[in-house]
């Protein structure tokens, strides 16, 4: 058991690792930082959704931008398309594909982020979204796991983690880029840090 539990951590210390000397990637989290800090400071939202895990992350990743991150500092408005009453609604009446669809159509405005999640990069309602999104002049940032993915071309902002060959460790990067922007669009607001 204990090489086991060894090898998960070393797994996962290679994937940081590797994002750690990805310089391509590295200069797409500040872009995003930048873009969403440039977005919040003009009065505009971010929105975030996701699938299963990628669902937990958009929430959190909101949750910490509109409550509190590591210091006290004003609200951000910053909102997960996660309401359960919401998205059986638009599943029930439009189908899953467009549960993200319907909410970026029913909430967001241009100049707005709508922050997608999608380990794959494949999933149909994400890309949708993100359609509906450009249509609505709302910028893209992407966080997934796979590069060349159908997200790639949609995104104003595509952040890779290629984190092995499951998508918990894609996940588990997810966490640290999502920690990242939330740092970076603190300090460039109110000079934090």
């Amino acid at each position: 058991m204990k090489d086991f539990i060894q090898s998960e951590l070393q797994e996962a210390h290679s994937a940081l690792q590797r994002l750690l000397e990805d310089q391509a990637t590295l200069a797409q989290i500040e872009q995003a930082g930048q873009m969403m800090a440039h977005a919040l400071g003009a009065g505009n939202r971010v929105w975030s959704a996701g699938n299963g895990g990628s669902m937990c992350d958009a929430m959190h990743f909101a949750e910490e931008l509109s409550g509190r991150y590591r210091e006290d500092r004003p609200g951000l408005a910053a909102v997960a398309f996660s309401d359960p009453g919401f998205l059986t609604c638009a599943a029930n009446d439009f189908g899953y594909e467009k549960v993200f669809t319907r909410a970026v159509e029913s909430h967001c405005k241009a100049g707005d982020v709508l922050v997608l999640f999608s380990t794959s990069g494949k999933s149909a309602n994400i890309i949708a979204a993100a359609n509906q999104a450009k249509n609505q002049q709302v910028k893209v940032l992407v966080l997934t796991g796979k590069s060349g993915s159908p997200l790639d071309p949609l995104a104003d902002v595509c952040i890779v983690t290629q984190g092995g060959q499951y998508a918990d460790r894609v996940q588990e990067l997810h966490i640290k880029v999502v920690h990242i922007l939330i740092a970076l669009t603190e300090r460039l607001l109110f000079n934090k840090g």
